[in-house]
């Protein structure tokens, strides 16, 4: 019998951190199912998704633990996976523009109030091409309840878009199993 986990990772950025979880993983006969991973200044943040036999857990769990020793911190997490309630659809919804304080918390705040569950949000701040200016992009996928009043959403977020000033699309995904559903690890993840 296998053990679903989802584990967060941290350390200062340098050679060898994934190797290093990678290896405890496989020592202790797991098997690494899907993460997320990324340098972020000068650190190295992650979580993943991993099986291991039920007999092993505790024996990974320390393994892990003791990368501390390395400077990594792992945070063990039983996966307790909901299968999401029928009805509930994919949105994704895009942002860009000049970067400023706030931008998150506004979008994140109208989704909230509306019911819709963020599944996966990715943000990078760059440098504008022409101008060299700070330009903040994100993309929020989420999972839209059945009762979502996807109108009041829509004209919430295009107020956001003009009091801040950036430009946001958002659109609703075709469901699953639609010739234009675009397959994507995160349409079939659990909602969280």
């Amino acid at each position: 019998m296998q053990a679903l986990l989802v584990m967060t990772v941290l350390g200062r950025d340098r050679p060898g951190l994934v190797d290093s979880v990678a290896e405890a993983i496989a020592r202790h006969g797991g098997n690494w199912l899907e993460s997320r991973m990324a340098r972020l200044g000068g650190q190295f943040a992650g979580i993943l998704r991993v099986s291991v036999p039920v007999e092993q857990r505790a024996a990974l769990e320390r393994a892990l633990a003791d990368l501390a020793q390395q400077g990594l911190t792992v945070v063990v997490h039983a996966d307790e996976s909901l299968e999401r309630p029928s009805g509930w659809r994919a949105g994704h919804l895009e942002v860009v523009g000049q970067d400023r304080p706030g931008i998150v918390r506004q979008i994140a705040h109208a989704l909230a109030e509306a019911g819709v569950n963020v599944e996966e949000l990715k943000s990078e701040c760059r440098s504008a091409a022409m101008s060299g200016e700070p330009i903040f992009q994100a993309t929020f996928l989420v999972a839209l309840p059945p009762r979502c009043p996807l109108d009041a959403l829509r004209q919430r977020i295009e107020q956001i878009a003009e009091d801040l000033i950036v430009d946001i699309q958002f659109r609703e995904e075709p469901p699953a199993g639609h010739p234009d559903a675009s397959a994507g690890p995160w349409r079939d993840s659990p909602r969280g």
